[in-house]
């Protein structure tokens, strides 16, 4: 169920940047500046090295696969969220299938209390890295004390000529209800919205690719404020049908998963980049495939029990056209 705004083009020029939440991919190692307990071999999880190994596998096998039904290749960029640390990025990188693509990595640690961040990994052949920083986000509770969560990861590098501003996103949770954390969200869409605006201010017409796992619809306010105040596209916005979506919860599908774009990448020109569509990678395989959440993602955990699965959220994924 993807779609186009050029029904013809040659498969070969199509590059994949995708986005995948890899649901609490975390080491065996207890980091004791972290509330990591959960996922060691003696935690409530079981969290073993075999576990941790097989994990790895599934998850490096589907992100070598994202986008090859339309495309020719494993993405040349894709931003992630839920590692704890620089070294299970470089662990997933080195599994097969991924060992063969020769991938780098922009990584933070960011204050988030459970230790998990958002990375990027890139093909080195396609995409060469300029610049990196992390953007800090300062929301607080309820009770007026801060909330460590997660940096905005912002990377700066060229897509052949061009050069692409990236940002990797993992908003806060809804876990203290939708309602109630909102505010969290709408900071982090403001403290992005003026980072970017201030790159605009220096060029108007900066490629921008932000993607990730914003913890709200498309149609929800932070989005829309993103949107807006950036004069950015989201194509992500007719893939949310009752039936289909990156995650869901209690039989509702959500599409909190999303890559929004730059105007800039809706056009023709020769020796840009241009969008060609978006989906969901939500094949057979990453499904459960029978019961009552039958044809959800195959998650890795319900609450203390191990399923075995990959991630409680689907790969979403655009591409681009080279335009010769």
């Amino acid at each position: 169920m993807n779609f186009s705004f050029w029904k013809k083009h040659g498969k070969r020029q199509l590059q994949t940047i995708a986005f995948y939440n890899l649901e609490n991919l975390f080491d065996t190692n207890d980091d004791h500046l972290t509330l990591d307990d959960d996922f060691t071999p003696n935690g409530v999880k079981q969290w073993t090295p075999m576990r941790y190994e097989k994990k790895l596998r599934k998850l490096a096998n589907t992100i070598s696969r994202v986008g090859l039904n339309d495309g020719y290749m494993a993405p040349i960029v894709v931003g992630i969220c839920e590692v704890e640390n620089r070294q299970v990025v470089e662990d997933l990188i080195t599994t097969e299938p991924l060992k063969n693509e020769d991938y780098g990595i922009v990584h933070y640690d960011s204050p988030d209390e459970r230790g998990i961040d958002c990375a990027l990994i890139y093909n080195k052949e396609h995409f060469k890295l300029i610049s990196s920083e992390p953007i800090h986000l300062k929301v607080h509770q309820t009770d007026g004390s801060i909330d460590r969560t997660r940096d905005i990861l912002y990377v700066k590098g060229t897509l052949k000529n061009e050069t692409v501003h990236i940002f990797v996103n993992h908003w806060p949770s809804r876990r203290d209800g939708g309602t109630v954390t909102s505010p969290k969200r709408m900071r982090a869409a403001q403290t992005l919205s003026e980072f970017i605006a201030r790159l605009q201010e220096k060029d108007p017409q900066m490629n921008c690719i932000v993607m990730g796992d914003f913890n709200d619809g498309p149609k929800s306010n932070s989005l829309r404020h993103l949107k807006q105040a950036n004069g950015l596209y989201n194509p992500m916005e007719k893939l949310l049908t009752p039936h289909r979506g990156s995650a869901s919860y209690k039989g509702r599908w959500m599409l909190f998963d999303q890559i929004l774009i730059s105007h800039s990448f809706l056009n023709y020109e020769k020796g840009t980049h241009s969008f060609s569509h978006a989906n969901i990678f939500d094949d057979y395989f990453l499904t459960e495939f029978k019961g009552k959440y039958k044809g959800s993602p195959f998650r890795t955990y319900a609450g203390r029990k191990y399923l075995g699965g990959l991630s409680d959220h689907f790969p979403v994924y655009i591409h681009l056209k080279y335009n010769t």
